[in-house]
């Protein structure tokens, strides 16, 4: 195993990036129990993953059904849209050959699928009992409010969404609790949006579905030691008794619906999750254009400034720059340091969409940018919604259900930003060191 060294410093580096977020955070009197609790979590759910003889098994099949999914909504896909909605390589039966790879045409028709999918499992009460396994798995071992408890689980599968099932709580959360929640949203991945990951990597990445939604396991616990090390708690939360259970029956999926407007059938369900998933697919659009574009101007005036080694100066360049040294601790070879850094710092702008798919092109590449552990590590490293523009939408949409807590939510959304970007190193640090062994 020639590459222990690096899986040692992925191992240091775990604890070396909790004390960033401790280093960074407010000081105050730290809950030990919480702390140890995520510690052990986290790393008891990554061997779990990666040395659990039946988790290949598990993964693979995870994987299996969510590519099935994926090829399913293709679909509906191609009766719309023809050869546009053929990724590359594929072709129609009369022999119609794809014309390459279109975001738009071939990725974001998922997100509208799966969204009604997840909407459907959700009217059946299939996800209301996942949620509430996890939420109790983590209030007993972790000692977390129930409010917090219920957030962290449902996150796991939803985004923005997941604020609804702790809606009747934010009016009373306290500071630490709102940070907790923020960083969860930030440092998962909703399924609804994972069929375009899976769509982007199932070709480079061995079983990347079931990675994706371990990866959003795992940093749940992460994401209550980063959390938690940078703003602890200092007060009584209201739900610290237990789990608000009635409050996990309440739908994820409807934004702007309340339980008592619940669909009156399963078909209904769908139509109002499809429904969700265009404006979720829309949105996406509208973030890659917009943030896409407006990255393009700030390299514009970045270039008028005098060269720096050779080349001009870039936001994305200016982001790799800084989290150059978090590449370092994520246990990556050092000949991958620089693509590592690239991704993990345009993320910040770019959003994960375009991160994954920078990936795949990189990892497609002859030779490929990473190994097998690193392109895992980095994997996990990726998955959250860990840019600008998901800060501005959960903030947001918090704010949204519970206007009186704005101004809070304002200003702890740039904290909840950064400890969510240290949580997914975090996980990513566990996945290189037990992965690929």
């Amino acid at each position: 195993m020639e590459d222990w060294p690096y899986r040692l410093l992925a191992f240091v580096g775990f604890f070396v990036i909790a004390f960033v977020s401790w280093l960074t955070g407010r000081r105050g009197r730290l809950n030990w129990r919480t702390i140890a609790g995520s510690v052990a979590l986290a790393w008891g759910l990554g061997l779990v993953t990666f040395w659990f003889p039946g988790s290949r098994w598990i993964l693979s099949v995870v994987n299996d059904v969510v590519v099935a999914m994926l090829a399913a909504s293709q679909k509906g896909s191609l009766f719309l849209l023809g050869p546009l909605a053929l990724g590359p390589g594929q072709t129609l039966l009369d022999g119609t050959a794809s014309i390459g790879f279109i975001l738009a045409a071939q990725a974001l028709p998922a997100v509208v699928f799966f969204a009604s999918v997840m909407s459907g499992l959700y009217y059946l009460g299939v996800m209301q009992a996942v949620v509430r396994v996890f939420a109790r798995l983590f209030y007993r071992t972790m000692g977390l409010s129930g409010a917090e408890a219920l957030s962290g689980a449902a996150n796991i599968f939803v985004g923005i969404e997941a604020g609804l099932i702790v809606q009747p709580f934010l009016a009373a959360m306290t500071g630490s609790e709102l940070v907790f929640v923020l960083t969860c949203m930030m440092a998962t991945v909703a399924s609804t949006v994972m069929g375009i990951y899976v769509g982007a990597l199932h070709h480079v990445v061995p079983q990347i579905a079931g990675h994706l939604i371990s990866a959003s396991v795992i940093a749940i616990p992460c994401a209550v030691l980063a959390s938690k090390l940078a703003f602890p708690e200092t007060e009584h939360p209201a739900t610290l008794g237990g789990i608000p259970i009635e409050a996990g029956a309440t739908r994820a999926d409807r934004s702007e619906m309340s339980a008592a407007d619940a669909p009156s059938n399963l078909i209904v369900s769908l139509i109002e999750g499809a429904g969700q998933g265009v404006r979720m697919a829309v949105g996406i659009a509208t973030l890659l254009i917009v943030f896409l574009g407006l990255e393009a101007l700030l390299d514009l005036a970045l270039g008028q400034l005098p060269f720096w080694g050779g080349t001009p100066l870039s936001v994305a360049r200016v982001f790799a720059w800084l989290t150059w040294p978090f590449t370092i601790l994520l246990g990556l070879r050092p000949d991958e340091w620089s693509a590592g850094a690239d991704l993990l710092g345009s993320r910040f702008v770019e959003t994960e969409v375009s991160a994954y798919f920078r990936l795949a092109a990189l990892q497609s590449a002859s030779p490929p940018a990473f190994s097998t552990r690193s392109l895992t590590t980095m994997t996990y490293a990726l998955c959250g919604f860990v840019h600008f523009a998901s800060m501005g939408i959960f903030v947001g949409g918090i704010a949204a259900l519970v206007p009186g807590r704005a101004k809070d939510l304002s200003i702890l959304g740039f904290r909840a930003l950064w400890t969510a970007f240290l949580t997914t190193l975090m996980t990513g640090c566990i996945a290189g060191v037990l992965a690929a062994f």
